[in-house]
This record gives structure tokens, C-alpha cells and sequence, in this order.
């Protein structure tokens, strides 16, 4: 067994007993449910670029992409990819809610499967 011995207490300080100053500049109030978005202008356009990009490429590989969207406003982003990806291709992009907490982009051919009728 080791022992260990500290010659002063005053030597050894953790983490919780040092004090932690932290400056919060431009801290914003978030807004509510289906409020404006907490992004910038530019903020949000580089969003949706990136999305745009994205998106658009594993669409165009497999014919459909299932995307996470959890409040309005991120919903409307991808509605507004949709749009951007339909103008660009000349073919349109399809967009559904498949549940409360994810959104699928599709071209046509790829969409909902109907169920297979159950077997007898």
C-alpha cells in the first residue's frame, strides 16, 4: 500500500474550489414554440446551404434522405430545402413527416411503402 503525503494543504487545489468567472456576452432570451429562429440572417441562409448540399447529394444517390426536425421552425427549413432542391433539379422533391421528430425527403418512386397485406 503507497501513502501518500502532501506537505502543505494549500498546495493541492481542485477544480471546485477555484473560482470560475465566466463573461456571457449577448446572451438572447430563446423565443417560443414556433417563434422566429435564435439564428442570424446569415446564420440561418449557411444552414440551409449546408442542408441544400447535403441533403441534395444522398438524395441524388439513393432517391431519399430521413432528416431529424423537432420544432416548426426547423421543419420549415427543410420544406424550404425541398423547394430549393426542386428548383435546382428540375424535378420535384417530395417532404412528409414520418413522425414528431423526423422529416423525409424523397423523389418520386421512393416515397411511403404501403404496407404489405398480412399473410392469410
Amino acid at each position: 500500500m503507497t501513502t501518500v503525503t502532501i506537505a502543505s494543504p494549500d498546495a493541492v487545489q481542485t477544480n471546485c474550489e477555484r473560482p470560475v468567472i465566466r463573461d456571457l456576452y449577448n446572451v438572447q432570451v430563446q423565443p417560443e414554440e414556433g417563434g422566429s429562429t435564435p439564428l442570424t440572417v446569415e446564420e440561418e441562409q449557411r444552414a440551409r446551404a449546408v442542408l441544400f448540399s447535403d441533403l441534395g447529394n444522398i438524395v441524388a444517390e439513393r432517391g431519399w434522405v430521413r432528416f431529424p426536425a423537432y420544432s416548426p421552425e426547423e421543419r420549415r427549413r427543410l420544406v424550404d430545402v425541398a423547394n430549393r432542391l426542386s428548383a435546382h433539379w428540375g424535378q420535384q422533391v417530395l417532404i412528409e413527416a414520418e413522425d414528431q421528430c423526423a422529416m423525409r425527403l424523397y423523389l418520386p418512386g421512393y416515397g411511403s411503402q404501403p404496407a404489405s397485406p398480412l399473410l392469410p
